[in-house]
Order: C-alpha cells, then structure tokens, then sequence
C-alpha cells in the first residue's frame, strides 16, 4: 500500500531545506490533488536531508516504533530506519509516498517502513508508538491545534512526541508565511496541548535559530518552535 500522509500542511515554501507535510480540511480530495500536483511538478520538492531537530532531539532515543506525520518524500522516515526505528510515514499526496517508497528501496529499507496516505483532517491514530514527529505540519485550513493533538494523542506511555514548526517572529522571508497565527512557539504547544504533569513532561521547550537557504541561493536565517515530551501516563 501507498503510504501517504498529513495532517498537515508541508511548509509552503518549496525552497525550505526541511521536509514538510501536507493537508487541508477543504473538499474531500482537494489536498491530495493539490500536493499532488506540487509534487508532480518537480522532480524532487525537498532536500533528501532529515530535519536538523529531529537529528538533534532523536538520535539519542532507543529505537522501537515511530510515526512521521506528513512525512514527503521520507528523508526523515529513512532516517530514522538507518537507526533501527520501525517506521509509519504519514502523507496526504500518494506521488509523494510513491516517491518515499522508492528511494526506501533503493536503501534496502522497504521492511522497516510503512508508507500510509492519509489526510490529517479525516485521519484518526488506531495505535500507539514509541515516538510521534510531526516536522513543520503547518496548514492554511487546518487549526494547527487539530493536527498536532492527533499526534500528541499517538503516543503511547513512556514514548515521546517530538514536534518542529516555524517560529512567529522567525518565519522565512519568501511564500505563503505572512499569517503567524498559523504557527506556534514551543509554549503556545506546550499549552494547547496540555503538555504537564501528571500526563506529560516537557523535556524541551526551546527556540532555535538555523541556517536556511531561501528560492534565490541566499543565504537566511529561521527559527525553529522545538517541543520535545514525554508521556507518563494514558489520559
């Protein structure tokens, strides 16, 4: 099976180094279609690189089961295969999970990943994981709160939700980023998603300034909203 999706919107901007994951809440289809198309139009839409937080918040954790939403074309998801992960990547565009699947393939990972198409705005999690990352899901439809509750609600006890979006006050200077209440700071996460004890513990809340390069080859500076917890118990 194809395995696709988001429930979230890739970033818009299709020169971000960072792999992004899609979806919108309008017509039945509509975000399938459209990332589709986005996808379809080039030959590759994002990097091949795993997400710099991911790497930096993960790469410590003990392997076991991961779901990556919205989860492109798979640099994350291969990733965190490489490292012994059992992985579900997540995406609303099925040419994006073909591509995934293929470049899995090639790296000899087809039986550590599953590639699922799914739009976030419909999708419900039926099981649980050790680790739950949700890179840049930032959608012009779709709350963000809707989105990244469902992945806070895939973590079983003990697992860890890892979540990166960008900054309001470090948005990139080039696509669809002049609405910064479509995006979060690590505490605005941490709030919304009631990221406390006696059910969470927040093991990062942080903001973070890397190095990007924008559609012109410049050279600019982002900044990542970092949420890292971990589940203590079963709400």
């Amino acid at each position: 099976m194809t395995k696709r999706s988001h429930s979230h919107e890739h970033d818009a901007d299709e020169h971000d180094t960072a792999e992004h994951a899609a979806v919108e809440d309008a017509a039945p289809g509509s975000a399938a279609r459209m990332w589709d198309e986005k996808y379809s139009s080039r030959s590759r839409m994002w990097s091949g690189e795993p997400n710099p937080q991911l790497v930096a918040e993960v790469a410590d954790l003990p392997a076991g089961e991961a779901l990556d939403l919205g989860c492109g074309e798979g640099a994350d998801a291969m990733w965190l295969a490489a490292r012994g992960w059992s992985v579900t990547g997540l995406d609303v565009s099925a040419v994006a999970l073909e591509r995934a699947a293929a470049h899995a393939r090639e790296r000899g990972q087809d039986a550590a990943i599953e590639w699922v198409q799914q739009d976030l705005a419909t999708w419900v999690p039926d099981r649980l994981f050790d680790l739950v990352t949700a890179q840049f899901l930032h959608s012009t439809q779709m709350p963000w709160q809707q989105a990244l509750q469902l992945a806070a609600a895939a973590v079983r006890t003990g697992g860890t939700l890892l979540i990166v979006g960008h900054h309001p006050d470090g948005l990139p200077p080039w696509g669809a980023h002049h609405t910064p209440e479509k995006f979060f700071t690590a505490e605005d996460l941490a709030r919304e998603l009631r990221i406390e004890e006696p059910l969470w513990r927040a093991e990062v809340l942080d903001s973070r300034r890397r190095s990007a390069v924008g559609p012109d080859g410049e050279a600019v500076s982002l900044t990542d909203a970092v949420l890292r917890a971990t589940r203590l118990a079963a709400q």
